[in-house]
């Protein structure tokens, strides 16, 4: 399995003074994630909860939506000429009667740590058809709450801490109790770590939940969210205006700028007890 973190020398400058010393980095390694012995995508994430990582992404795509749809996860043997396995490559094998997806939706490329959509052949291809409307979860939640989160996100970030640089997603109930946090180098790798643990764990949908998130609030975190039946997404940066456009179709919270006791609600204020913006 690779390692998390890695080491490295550096020159550190403190008022004026040089000083060798070791660094502590995030790991940074490609994943590619194969379906039935066929390449589907290559993303560059953090090792760790890879099969997770696979499997989250399956279900953002809406090629599988329940448990009993992957048959088996493993990583391949040999996946370098000289036979070895490097725990980069992974192949998932869809249960009986489950369809492979369309060529429109495969990722058949590079795809960075930073943004999990480019190169989608069109828009289109990403508003992928949600399995759970989350218009009609009926989740209330007091803005109180909400603004208690991005502490207890930050204080289970423990990558975070050895290396300041790793995004961190976090699965909170009603009551604001952590159920699941991933970290990767990459937003969406973590969301995906997040929604391959709660498929894994037949918890979809996860109807009555929050979903929150260290960084921005793209277009496709909120698809994401929406594909598994996440009714509130919180973020401490700002959305994009592709992702209110889709929180508001869906009939998805998008919270932005959640930081001390401050919000920007940008869709579903009901679920907040707000009134929605004119």
């Amino acid at each position: 399995m690779g390692r998390v973190t890695s080491r490295r020398r550096v020159v550190a400058l403190r008022d004026g003074v040089r000083r060798a010393r070791p660094d502590t980095l995030v790991t940074e390694e490609p994943l590619e994630i194969r379906l039935g012995g066929r390449p589907l995508t290559v993303t560059m994430r953090t090792p760790g909860s890879d099969f997770d990582l696979a499997a989250g992404f399956l279900v953002s795509e809406g090629v599988v939506r329940r448990t009993g749809e992957i048959a088996g996860i493993r990583y391949c043997a040999g996946a370098t000429d000289d036979g070895s396995n490097t725990y980069n490559v992974l192949d998932v094998a869809l249960a009986p009667g489950v369809a492979l997806p369309e060529v429109s939706l495969q990722r058949n490329f590079y795809t960075t740590s930073s943004c999990g959509v480019c190169g989608k052949a069109s828009l289109d291809a990403v508003r992928t058809v949600a399995s759970w409307p989350v218009r009609d979860d009926p989740a209330e939640l007091d803005p109180g709450l909400l603004t208690a989160l991005p502490d207890r996100l930050r204080a289970a970030q423990r990558v975070f801490d050895r290396t300041g640089g790793l995004h961190a997603s976090g699965l909170f109930g009603l009551d604001g109790a952590l159920r699941c946090l991933r970290e990767d180098v990459g937003r969406h790798n973590a969301v995906d770590k997040v929604v391959g643990w709660a498929l894994r764990s037949g918890e979809l949908p996860l109807s009555g939940s929050v979903l929150m998130v260290s960084g921005r609030a793209s277009f496709e975190l909120v698809q994401k969210a929406v594909m598994a039946g996440i009714p509130v997404l919180a973020a401490v940066s700002a959305p994009s205006s592709l992702a209110v456009d889709l929180a508001e179709e869906s009939g998805l919270t998008l919270v932005g700028f959640l930081r001390g006791s401050s919000m920007n609600v940008y869709a579903g204020a009901h679920r907040l007890g707000l009134a929605e913006a004119p």
